[in-house]
């Protein structure tokens, strides 16, 4: 006897997540509506509002999958790490190789946040809870640089300065360059854990 599939991860509903993720973030969420997502995914409508009941249900899964992935990666980033400091190298190095890759279009929170300015919409809600969870994270790592040092700094300044970074190389490496910013983030980044404690 076969177990069903579960309506909430059927195949049909991982291709309709699959084709608007790769959609919305290429074009832009509000760029890309329902017709088309059907249309190269392809499926039926009433598909996907089995899966979806609006398409905002679909841009919060999208955005889930996103800060997911993000989260995964951050891990990853993390666990073979020899000391806090090396750990905060290797998310930014995840940073940096995430602006050499082909397909980057920039950070999809932060594209997402300039579609979404309203901070009561739950779109801007997920977009604000991911924020805050990846500043929180290196929060902790930051206190763990600085621990007891006599020019301690403060670990919630350092880790707004790295999303401050972060979030202008996500913006700026499409403009002059993902090399040139690549290098100017790693510069950045030894400047907070060689300057501030």
């Amino acid at each position: 006897m076969t177990t069903p599939t579960r309506p909430g991860r059927s195949e049909a509903r991982e291709r309709l997540l699959s084709t608007a993720s790769e959609l919305f973030y290429r074009e832009g969420i509000r760029a890309v509506g329902v017709e088309r997502i059907l249309g190269e995914a392809p499926a039926t409508r009433a598909t996907f509002y089995r899966h979806f009941p609006s398409k905002e249900d679909l841009v919060l899964a999208y955005l889930a999958g996103v800060d997911a992935r993000t989260r995964a990666a951050v891990q990853a980033a993390t666990e073979g790490a020899a000391s806090p400091a090396d750990a905060l190298r290797a998310i930014g190095t995840s940073v940096t190789d995430d602006l050499t890759d082909p397909a980057f279009r920039g950070c999809a929170f932060l594209k997402a946040a300039a579609e979404y300015p309203d901070p009561d919409d739950p779109v801007r809600r997920l977009i604000l809870d991911h924020r805050a969870w990846y500043v929180a994270t290196l929060t902790a790592l930051f206190a763990q640089v600085f621990d007891d040092s006599p020019r301690r700094g403060r670990p919630e300044d350092a880790a707004a300065h790295f999303a401050m970074m972060r979030d202008g190389a996500m913006t700026g490496a499409a403009l002059d360059g993902a090399e040139r910013v690549g290098e100017a983030f790693r510069r950045g980044l030894e400047g907070l854990l060689t300057l501030l404690h």
